[in-house]
């Protein structure tokens, strides 16, 4: 998948990713502020989180429970020091829990990914449209 889009799609890009997700592990790549967090929260909204989602930059992970009664967790390692710091939170327990998994800025603990995943990039364009690419991480 490789589309531009508007903020105002941002509904319609959202749910273009969930159906074309090959896995429910999401890498999230971008420069601060093109979008990673604000898709995630549509992206939440879809899966069926009711509760208020922001970005856990501090805490790492954020967890969500679905109306349906599963979870989304939501990682942010932009502000982490190693991957040791990801490992002592448990990311494998939570990357092989058959949950949905968003993960921002995973080139930070690039060697604890899975290969079974999905590469979302988001890329400002100069009109102020973002373009997102979906790529399979196998």
């Amino acid at each position: 998948m490789n589309k531009n889009y508007s903020l105002n799609e941002l509904h319609s890009i959202a749910k273009m990713v969930i159906e074309n997700a090959k896995s429910k592990t999401l890498l999230f790549y971008g420069e601060m502020g093109v979008g990673k967090t604000t898709l995630i929260k549509e992206l939440c909204k879809l899966l069926g989180v009711e509760d208020v989602t922001n970005s856990p930059t501090f805490s790492l992970v954020n967890e969500y429970k679905t109306n349906q009664d599963s979870s989304v967790f939501h990682f942010d390692f932009y502000r982490i020091e190693n991957e040791e710091e990801a490992y002592d939170i448990g990311l494998e327990d939570y990357l092989y829990s058959n949950h949905w998994c968003l993960i921002e800025w995973p080139q930070n603990v690039k060697n604890l990914l899975p290969l079974e995943s999905v590469i979302v990039e988001i890329t400002q364009l100069s009109d102020g449209q973002r373009n997102i690419q979906l790529k399979t991480n196998s």
